[in-house]
């Protein structure tokens, strides 16, 4: 059984730093426990992308302090577990996948969360060009059951450069490209969330490879489109 939610629904009663160092042990307990799933999932994402075998842990892991300086929220902690494994590393712009555990508020999900500009536009001209084959990856079945729509902030009208009446206009207004799943507590405290999110980030991968394809063309600088 995972000590995770027990520990972060006190975090969040006693959001302080003066609780955080008279708890500093049972901090790094749990935090050492997820630190071992993650080692889980970077040994089973390395059969779907080869790069995540030269990966460790704490280079997949969110620190846990929280960037206080411009939020009106001074909560000085995270009130979640999270880690982000892309194949090209925490801080790439490229699609990735995503666990979280959280009381109540648990998922697993991937894709692309507010690209950079340029990475956008290519994103969008893949899109225009082979927009089919996103949908296509969408209205799978067990994608579709799974996750449902692909989501993001959209704008309210057509993006510059493209018709209102564009054939994949909803796809081409999204500014991020996500989808997400919940896990239930039980399934946290139990470690069956590392099973389900392994199930979704197989599920999922078609659509990171269908992004990372844009991608590529901005990290090599072509533009063939």
């Amino acid at each position: 059984m995972r000590s995770y939610l027990k520990f972060l629904s006190q975090l969040a009663e006693n959001n302080s730093k003066e609780w955080m160092d008279a708890n500093k042990k049972w901090y790094q307990e749990t935090r050492g426990e997820f630190l071992k799933d993650v080692e889980v999932f970077l040994k089973q994402l390395s059969e779907l992308e080869p790069e995540f075998s030269t990966f460790k842990p704490k280079e997949c892991v969110f620190r846990q302090n929280r960037d206080i300086r411009f939020s009106a929220n001074k909560n000085p902690y995270k009130l979640n577990f999270g880690a982000y494994f892309s194949p090209g590393g925490k801080k790439s712009d490229g699609p990735g996948y995503y666990v979280q555990v959280q009381p109540g508020n648990s998922f697993f999900g991937g894709g692309i969360w507010m690209p950079p500009s340029d990475v956008l536009k290519k994103i969008r001209k893949e899109i225009d060009y082979s927009g089919a084959e996103l949908e296509k990856i969408e209205s799978e079945t067990e994608f579709k059951k799974l996750f449902g729509e692909i989501s993001g902030e959209k704008l309210k009208t057509s993006p510059r450069d493209y018709d209102a009446d564009h054939p994949y206009i909803e796809y081409l207004k999204l500014k991020s490209f996500t989808v997400t799943r919940p896990i239930s507590d039980k399934d946290v405290d139990s470690g069956n969330y590392i099973n389900l999110a392994m199930e979704g980030f197989i599920k999922m991968k078609p659509f990171n490879d269908f992004l990372a394809q844009a991608i590529e063309d901005v990290e090599g600088g072509g533009d063939i489109l």
